[in-house]
């Protein structure tokens, strides 16, 4: 995975609640187990038009004022069935941060395994953030994956981070490279291990 450290970028603004998976990802694009290609199909419902298959002008996605690597949504984002595809969509579209203040379990375990920040503000905050990005589109936003510290305006808001998750983020891990990254704190412990059992028999 590309290592997370600092993100500063413009954000999409995505106000609605409640956003569920299959939102995200509709089920019947579900085919294939390759991570890539998921991002074309990323809000397929709200992006066509369902009988035309013409783009919706009105959903964000495809309104050119909007763009960058973070998404700021509702509430209660990532409901529903507890699909990875979803985290996959959203970082093959280019999303590196998703910012809401609320975010289901399963969706945010999902997100951080693949890459990508779910960032928990407070109600205010958010309200705040989808104001300003929503009336200016050019504003950047800042997020700092090590202070765990999201920015903008000059205002600030510290965000909770799993310390095990947060290393694999900012080193660009997943869980088999977090454990190759410690194959010599193991191979010591291993052999430790063996010389106390030959001393006991």
């Amino acid at each position: 995975m590309q290592k997370l450290t600092y993100i500063q970028s413009t954000a999409v603004p995505l106000p609605a609640e409640n956003i569920d998976t299959d939102q995200i990802i509709p089920a019947r694009f579900l085919k294939s187990i390759d991570r890539k290609g998921f991002g074309e199909n990323l809000f397929r419902d709200w992006r066509f038009n369902a009988h035309t298959g013409e783009p919706n002008s009105d959903f964000v996605l495809n309104n050119t004022k909007y763009r960058g690597e973070i998404l700021v949504a509702g509430n209660n984002f990532g409901c529903g069935s507890s699909r990875e595809h979803a985290a996959w969509s959203l970082t093959d579209y280019g999303f590196k941060v998703i910012v809401s203040s609320y975010f289901a379990d399963i969706f945010k375990g999902n997100a951080l395994n693949n890459g990508l920040l779910p960032v928990k503000v407070s109600e205010a905050f958010l309200k705040d953030i989808l104001k300003n990005v929503t009336e200016n589109p050019g504003l950047e936003i800042a997020v700092d994956v090590e202070g765990q510290v999201i920015s903008f305006n000059g205002k600030t808001e510290t965000f909770e981070l799993d310390s095990y998750k947060k290393i694999c983020l900012i080193n660009g891990y997943d869980d088999i490279d977090f454990l190759i990254s410690k194959k010599q704190v193991i191979k010591q412990f291993e052999l430790k291990t063996q010389k106390y059992e030959q001393q006991l028999f």
